[in-house]
């Protein structure tokens, strides 16, 4: 076990990081992710420093293979892009770059700087990113190069401890971002640790704090769980501590009236398994099993001719009603008619189109088609050579 330090402010060697060696983490380096070892190497040979951070380093540790390895670095966006030609930046209030590897997206951000307080967005240190991070056990970097695990925050120790621990102050971390407490309570159910009962006070305080959180943030997080190995324990969790009711009220009302309703949707949950890449088929798990309980297929599909069909007023009652029934999240609707046409699909009915638009007559043409052939060929230029 090494140390790292830094001056003080009466300039003495202050200890600000415990370093951990291959044989103190634990980490088995054939479980990280060989590009992100790549992508670190050229930003470390570019003369930057850089580190696997969050989720991915706190799996490791705990010896599982993590799905998603995030970056951190001293590079600034522009830099990051400049080194990869397969990226692009994205983001407004605080930009990062993704770069795109195949179908892999790794995410390369920079360190963030504490000086506008912990929402602010300028760039700065890995001494003052660290305490931009949520919790303790999100909060460790990785050199995957070196195998050193670098800990400011006592992040090793709360694993050991199997507890979920803020790095932020208890009194702002919440309101400064009330997603969080969905982080925290997902942490908790796909690690297992437990929430100490003065975070689970501030959860129970602050949880109406969610009703003002972006229609776009919850969508994002709701996708996050649902693709997730453990959709049902988190949900499980969220409901219990009342935080569902934020993210899927009208599901968690039918949790709290119908326990057997309750129950086939964790079981549906628990079937997803994160096996699905197509977000649009997890999607569905929300709005399956309300969508039974209020459509009579026996009835739709007696007054159809063609056998496993209904009409097209019934196909447009349940894209309108399973969009209602997960608001407030509102997700693209390519991915929501997918999901829908699945949900069809498994009553037999086949949709290619679900909601189809009024067709054209035979031999019209587009306006972009009438534009082309009304547009004059460009002169030439009598001075230009061959």
């Amino acid at each position: 076990m090494r140390y790292r330090y830094s001056a003080g402010e009466n300039g003495k060697l202050v200890k600000k990081a415990v370093i951990y060696t291959s044989g103190e983490h634990g980490i088995n380096f054939s479980d990280v992710d060989s590009e992100a070892v790549n992508i670190i190497r050229r930003l470390k040979s570019s003369g930057h420093d850089s580190y696997i951070v969050g989720g991915a380093v706190r799996d490791l540790i705990l010896g599982k293979k993590p799905k998603d390895f995030d970056i951190v670095s001293s590079a600034s966006p522009a830099k990051i892009r400049k080194i990869f030609r397969n990226s692009r930046i994205i983001g407004r209030r605080f930009r990062l770059v993704h770069v795109y590897s195949g179908n892999r997206i790794y995410e390369v951000s920079t360190f963030r700087s504490i000086k506008d307080g912990i929402t602010g967005n300028v760039f700065g240190t890995i001494d003052e990113d660290v305490h931009r991070r949520d919790f303790s056990i999100n909060a460790l970097f990785y050199d995957p190069e070196q195998q050193i695990v670098v800990d400011y925050v006592n992040g090793m120790k709360d694993i050991k401890k199997r507890q979920i621990k803020p790095v932020i102050p208890l009194p702002e971390i919440f309101t400064e971002d009330p997603v969080r407490m969905i982080r925290a309570v997902k942490y908790a159910a796909i690690t297992g640790f437990s929430l100490p009962f003065g975070l689970k006070i501030k959860i129970n305080k602050y949880s109406s704090l969610l009703s003002a959180v972006s229609p776009s943030r919850l969508t994002e997080e709701i996708f996050k769980i649902i693709n997730s190995d453990n959709a049902a324990a988190i949900v499980s969790f969220l409901y219990k501590m009342g935080l569902y009711n934020y993210l899927q009220p009208n599901a968690a009302s039918l949790m709290r009236k119908n326990p057997d309703f309750m129950k086939r949707y964790l079981q549906r949950m628990a079937a997803l398994k994160g096996a699905d890449s197509v977000r649009g088929q997890a999607l569905g798990s929300l709005f399956s099993d309300y969508l039974e309980t209020v459509i009579n297929w026996k009835q739709e599909q007696s007054g159809s001719h063609d056998e496993g069909s209904v009409s097209m007023e019934t196909i447009k009652l349940v894209f309108k009603t399973a969009r209602s029934f997960i608001l407030p999240i509102n997700p693209p609707k390519f991915e929501m008619e997918y999901s829908v046409k699945k949900f069809l699909a498994f009553h037999g009915i086949i949709v290619k189109r679900l909601l189809p638009g009024k067709p054209k007559p035979a031999g019209e043409k587009t306006d972009a088609a009438v534009k082309k052939r009304r547009r004059k060929p460009r002169k030439k230029n009598p001075q230009a050579t061959e």
